[in-house]
């Protein structure tokens, strides 16, 4: 029998399917609670991803249709790079992420997907 993951949260507040784009599309559930942002892969157990607040540097929206439509959000860390979802009713999300996060750390991005691909770009200019 595998083995649960000990959530970092001792109180969650919200808890949504969701998909992770961290390599591979995964299925799963976010967890926001006290402690951090968590995602849980659905069949997975040994994919997770836990996200201390400390940790946390920047949360990205990427905001289209002015900002109607949430398609995907990512997770900047201080230490791991970023981590991007999606998941049901995005704006939810970010309002539980807002109680730990500050405000100045959410950063609404129309050009999220040009800072994904500068990113990349400029990985491959680093080799």
């Amino acid at each position: 029998r595998e083995k649960m993951v000990q959530s970092i949260n001792t109180k969650v507040d919200l808890v949504i399917d969701a998909t992770s784009f961290t390599g591979l599309t995964d299925y799963g559930q976010i967890m926001i609670g006290n402690n951090g942002f968590e995602f849980y892969h659905a069949r997975d157990r040994r994919k997770y991803i836990q996200i201390p607040w400390e940790e946390v540097d920047y949360v990205l929206a990427s905001v289209m249709l002015k900002g109607k439509w949430i398609p995907r959000y990512a997770i900047q860390t201080k230490k791991n790079g970023t981590y991007t979802f999606s998941s049901k009713e995005p704006k939810k999300v970010l309002r539980a992420i807002r109680e730990y996060v500050d405000e100045d750390r959410m950063v609404q991005s129309l050009s999220f997907f040009d800072v994904v691909k500068r990113g990349i770009r400029s990985m491959f200019k680093r080799k």
